[in-house]
């Protein structure tokens, strides 16, 4: 059972953002052809567009496991969670940050959540996850 589900998807500004991509390949594609630049230009944007929203990873809680974009970890390996927000997250995302940590990071995602793991077997003491709300997620590993 899904006890927490978020996909971290880029902000509409991002999107937005893209569109520069049409300008700078009618730039390059337009000496060559008129009807190549239109359609490179398109494809382009689309193409981009469609990698932001596939790339997009998803952080679930489930009753058997946390799961980060493609990294899992067993309920039973989940040590202590921690949320942070504001000044603190972005002290976790730096000088407070282990250089053994696994970390998924999404820049236009603030908070984060810092789940420790149980493995001794296991170099990485914790993980650092960008989420947009970080006391669910450690509600949902403490449930």
């Amino acid at each position: 059972m899904t006890l927490y589900r978020e996909r971290l998807w880029a902000p509409p500004s991002l999107y937005l953002a893209t569109a520069l991509v049409i300008p700078a390949s009618l730039l390059v594609f337009l000496p060559i052809s008129i009807v190549t630049g239109i359609i490179v230009a398109v494809l382009m944007e689309v193409a981009v567009l469609v990698l932001l929203w596939v790339l997009a990873p998803v952080v679930e809680v489930t009753d058997t496991e946390f799961r980060a974009g493609r990294a899992h970890l067993p309920r039973g390996l989940v040590g202590r969670a921690a949320a942070f927000t504001g000044a603190e997250a972005t002290t976790q995302r730096g000088p407070k940050l282990d250089a053994r940590a696994w970390t998924l990071f999404r820049g236009y995602v603030r908070n984060v959540v810092r789940v420790e793991v149980r493995d001794d077997a296991d170099p990485t003491p914790y993980w650092l996850v960008s989420v947009r709300d970080p006391d669910k997620v450690v509600q949902a590993l403490q449930s």
